[in-house]
């Protein structure tokens, strides 16, 4: 478990992250602090706790990644987990991220800018986006898994994998899943929140 009042590079040095990926993360925090003064990206509280509530808690997504081509983080926010990644991966893939708030929508560019990243942000609701052919879609305090179900499966190759952030209902969620879904799911322990836990789901279809 990672300490929670770890700063960033620290953060960083567990992760073994590079030292250009580190910098580009640095001044994604700078912006996530700016911005955040007139919009509101992120809870105020978690400002000073944020390497490890938001950069660290979606970096740990990346050791459960599959081979990918196109990575669709919905629901994306502030970027976390998605803008993260794409940071991380240095050039590999096509990062999507679908938020419908222009404002957000507005900060993810700017990141993507600052940090010379390439993205593509979509401003649009996510049940009014076409099939953007994922590998991997990724998922962060957005909805159940249930409902997460249903913003995902327009949007994934068929050999596809889900990577959900949840917290501790995590099992509740999955139970009621499966009255309408099947789907094979791998549940890892959260590295930032012991009460929190990782899903890689695949294979998941409707019932009947």
């Amino acid at each position: 478990m990672i300490d929670s009042k770890a700063d960033l590079k620290t953060v960083s040095d567990h992760f073994n992250v590079s030292r250009e990926t580190f910098e580009k993360l640095q001044v994604y925090q700078e912006l996530l602090t700016k911005w955040n003064r007139s919009i509101n990206l992120v809870s105020k509280t978690t400002l000073d706790t944020a390497p490890v509530r938001h950069f660290a808690d979606s970096l740990q997504l990346w050791s459960l990644r599959s081979d990918f081509e196109n990575w669709v983080d919905i629901g994306s926010g502030a970027g976390f987990p998605g803008m993260v990644l794409a940071i991380l991966s240095n050039g590999h893939g096509n990062f999507h991220f679908v938020e419908s708030d222009a404002r957000k929508c507005a900060f993810l560019r700017n990141v993507s800018r600052e940090t010379n990243t390439p993205t593509t942000v979509h401003t649009k609701r996510i049940e009014d986006i076409e099939c953007l052919h994922a590998d991997i879609v990724s998922a962060r305090a957005l909805a159940s898994v249930d409902q997460l179900f249903t913003y995902s499966e327009n949007l994934l190759r068929p050999d596809a994998i889900c990577l959900y952030l949840k917290g501790q209902n995590c099992d509740s969620e999955l139970k009621e899943a499966s009255r309408f879904w099947t789907f094979k799911a791998e549940k890892f322990a959260s590295e930032t929140d012991e009460n929190a836990t990782v899903l890689r789901i695949k294979d998941i279809a409707r019932v009947g």
